[in-house]
């Protein structure tokens, strides 16, 4: 088959590799008919190569048509239509039972200390080969992959996957109350997303910030008040101005370790990227190297006793975290990985009608064949052609 294989820093490719194959009873093969370019996906790209090996396959947010199950799956059967989540889950375990589905036991990757495994993202999350491909084993099969009907496009459903549920979680963990406010640090696929689940939820305002037209314009169209960072000197100022001098009652931060303005963290983030592995891995382990522009511009926007939920992938261990102010102002602060079957009954419903409520239609921007996903991948990270979203198509 073909797939998308991380080569080095900032290269990908396409190659053949083997076909996968049911190896467990509760596995299955999925025929991929969509799967997407995560912001995460950007960190594989980018920074985090010291945990991958060349000839890797990417990817964390597939859908596709069941091919072939093991003999313990018996919720989805060849023929079936469905959605894979991002994170691996057996369903049965302490921390499935209580819907913890990204702590999952059974899946953890206790060698590097780190929850469930994911698809297609590196050692850390147990280095199993993700969806940017033809096909997909998927394990745990007899619980994650989620059925889906027919009767709409591949992109109302595939983000189930992470998109959907990720910004679910985000906005549910951010406290929102009917009529309160809630401010959105960052635009891409999550903030968009995200911006549009609070108002559902009953948010009398929300407020995003980001500097990307495009994005900027795609959340003007659903009634997100949006704030051009690079148009104002002090976003929580500009924040805190709309709010009567209060501050947000929630705030989401979606956006994690691609924040801008903060040029030394940057810096060490990207050299961090081009160090011998075993060295890499240290000064992300243990010096700390992300950049907590957002997070700052976060904690500063929201009020006192109001909560911050973190929701952007960060990575560094011993950044500053500001202490002082988060115990003085009170806040409550949630983060992690999407739980996704947590949330799957509750979105579900809302993709099926011809409505289209969550604005789940209004988030794609490029799909491009497989062969063209090293050029996507270019595109997306720059930014460029108006990109948001790119779904990829095996």
């Amino acid at each position: 088959m073909r797939a998308l294989t991380w080569q080095g820093t900032s290269k990908v490719s396409v190659e053949t590799v083997p076909d996968p194959k049911i190896q467990e009873p509760t596995d299955a093969i999925v025929r991929m008919t969509s799967t997407a370019i995560c912001g995460s996906d950007l960190h594989l790209y980018d920074v985090l190569g010291m945990y991958l090996d060349k000839g890797d396959i990417l990817g964390h947010e597939p859908m596709g048509i069941v091919e072939e199950v093991g003999a313990e799956v018996t919720h989805i059967k060849p023929g079936d239509r469905v959605v894979v989540p991002f994170n691996i889950s057996c369903g049965r375990c302490w921390m499935c039972s209580r819907g913890f589905f990204a702590q999952c036991e059974t899946t953890q990757v206790k060698e590097h200390g780190k929850g469930a495994s994911l698809f297609g993202y590196t050692k850390l999350y147990g280095q199993v080969p993700g969806g940017q491909a033809e096909y997909l084993r998927v394990p745990q099969a007899h619980f994650g992959p989620i059925k889906v009907p027919e009767g709409h496009p591949d992109e109302r459903y595939l983000f189930l996957s992470d998109v959907l549920t990720t910004s679910w979680q985000a906005a549910q963990w951010a406290d929102i109350t009917p009529g309160g406010t809630v401010f959105v640090t960052g635009l891409g696929p999550i903030g968009q997303m995200t911006a549009r689940i609070a108002r559902h939820l009953g948010a009398g305002r929300v407020i995003a910030t980001d500097n990307v037209p495009e994005r900027l314009a795609m959340a003007a169209r659903h009634g997100i008040e949006t704030i051009n960072f690079d148009e104002v000197d002090d976003v929580p100022a500009a924040v805190l101005e709309l709010t009567s001098g209060r501050g947000a009652d929630s705030v989401v931060e979606a956006v994690g370790m691609e924040a801008h303005g903060t040029p030394f963290q940057e810096f060490a983030q990207k050299a961090a990227g081009l160090l011998p592995d075993a060295v890499a891995r240290k000064a992300i382990d243990t010096a700390g190297v992300d950049r907590m522009g957002a997070l700052r511009t976060a904690f500063a926007a929201v009020r006192r006793a109001g909560t911050v939920s973190i929701i952007g992938v960060y990575g560094g261990q011993a950044d500053p975290f500001p202490m002082f102010d988060l115990f003085d102002k009170g806040v409550t602060l949630r983060m992690g990985q999407a739980h996704v079957k947590q949330w799957v009954d509750d979105i579900l419903p809302l993709l099926t009608g011809d409505d289209d409520p969550l604005g789940v239609d209004d988030l794609t921007t490029h799909r491009v064949p497989l062969e063209e996903a090293p050029q996507a991948y270019d595109m997306f990270k720059k930014k460029e052609d108006g990109c948001i979203k790119v779904v990829l198509k095996p």
